[in-house]
């Protein structure tokens, strides 16, 4: 693993991914953030989006969602809209619900938002559903080439 490459402390913490949780109304975030018993606020959520015709990584808490206008800013772009699900996941190489800031096919600009600043560590999905990795947002922020932006609403 990456992490482990660049020596960055960090921990796995998988859990049993229910495939029948979204019937429930329940999204992949907030299932990892009640299976491991941790504050949504902690556990953070992966999402692309279409900046001005090029796609941004957001980096926001499970329990909130993406403010496009703050991430358009962020990213000194003008408009944004949410990358579509194939276009996330050509570009990443991972699967939605499972799309990790880290190890992306090729580096995308990264904002993960100011938050996370406020957490000793966060957890971020590991790159496929049911397994997050815990970490210093700092690290987070320095192997993703990432922004930190109140992106979050």
């Amino acid at each position: 693993m990456a992490l482990s490459a660049a020596g960055v402390p960090h921990t796995l913490r998988a859990y049993e991914h229910d495939p029948r949780a979204r019937d429930r109304g329940l999204s992949f975030g907030m299932e990892a953030a009640q299976a491991l018993g941790l504050d949504p606020a902690q556990v953070f959520k992966t999402l692309l989006a279409d900046v001005d015709g090029r796609l941004v990584v957001a980096v926001v808490p499970v329990d909130r969602s993406l403010d496009l206008k703050a991430l358009g800013a962020a990213a000194g772009g003008k408009r944004a809209v949410m990358a579509e699900p194939a276009a996330a996941e050509r570009a990443t190489g991972y699967v939605v619900g499972g799309i990790s800031p880290l190890g992306q096919r090729r580096r995308l600009p990264t904002v993960v938002d100011a938050s996370a600043t406020q957490w000793p560590t966060i957890l971020v999905s590991a790159g496929r559903r049911g397994l997050d990795v815990e970490l210093a947002p700092a690290d987070l922020v320095a192997l993703t080439g990432a922004l930190t932006a109140p992106v979050a609403r």
